[in-house]
């Protein structure tokens, strides 16, 4: 059977390309030789009429997420079929959306319109399994990330990590706003707010004075992660926002107070205002 298949044409079967089974308890007496030929030779014929049927739908690639018989198999493979057995059912769905094919349920229904379409399907060794890789998607809209690692704890972190980056990319593409890091922006809402809170009387003027206070709080333990002192930093992150400079923010790799903006240091605002309604 071929390992590589390039410009695959994928056909995505939920049906076993095996002889099916009766339902019920059956028996074939078998006298003579000539009858025992004759019955391997009938499933032989069925198994070959089952590939043919795929090899004239134009596929060279097939996904079977249920059994493959091995004498399928080798008909398979001589008409250069790369074939994948017991794939998960998740993994087909995925495989669906991934390749635009079709799921058949039915052998005797599949069509060239069926099929999936893959720049190259290829079975690599990675570590001590098999995997088989389908690249080149025309319009995926579904996709899967290798991740590997010299400990399970890597690949663990790894893989927190990386979903974390997904998920800035998907609130960004729900909702394209950005804003600057650092704590910059809760500076400036703490500023905003103090000025507010001149304007009010008695003690509206000091829960809202509270909140702006709250609000601090993120620029803060900004600060104290860093190994930076926080007093320090968060009245210089006042006094500068209070001279107009609201990009001001917390470097926490120079460590020190410097312009978000200038060094590209940008926040979802998706997620900005999850932070703070969950918090008020």
């Amino acid at each position: 059977m071929p390992k590589r298949v390039e410009k695959a044409k994928i056909a995505l079967i939920n049906c076993p390309l095996e002889v099916e089974k009766t339902e019920f308890d059956a028996k074939i007496n078998i006298e003579t030789p000539e009858q025992m030929e004759a019955f391997l030779r009938e499933e032989e014929q069925m198994l070959r009429e089952m590939v043919e049927k795929i090899a004239a739908a134009g596929a060279n690639v097939v996904i079977c997420q249920k059994g493959i018989d091995d004498m399928a198999q080798h008909f398979m493979a001589r008409k250069g079929i790369l074939a994948v057995r017991r794939a998960k059912k998740s993994d087909m769905e995925k495989l669906a959306k991934a390749t635009g094919g079709r799921i058949v349920t039915n052998l005797e229904d599949l069509s060239k319109e069926d099929l999936g379409y893959a720049e190259l399907v290829e079975e690599r060794k990675i570590g001590d399994d098999k995997m088989v890789f389908i690249e080149g998607c025309r319009n995926p809209r579904s996709v899967a990330i290798l991740i590997r690692g010299g400990t399970e704890r890597i690949v663990d972190e790894a893989e927190r990590s990386l979903h974390d980056a997904l998920c800035v990319v998907r609130d960004v593409v729900q909702e394209p706003k950005v804003l600057v890091g650092g704590g910059a922006p809760e500076l400036e809402i703490a500023r905003v707010l103090r000025d507010y809170a001149e304007s009010l009387p008695g003690r509206e003027q000091l829960a809202v004075q509270k909140f702006a206070e709250a609000i601090e709080s993120v620029p803060l333990t900004l600060g104290e992660n860093a190994g930076l002192d926080p007093i320090d930093i968060l009245s210089e992150l006042r006094a500068r926002h209070e001279k107009g400079e609201k990009w001001a923010g917390v470097d926490v790799l120079g460590g020190k107070v410097k312009n978000m903006e200038k060094l590209e240091v940008y926040e979802p605002v998706a997620v900005k205002k999850q932070v703070i309604k969950s918090a008020t």
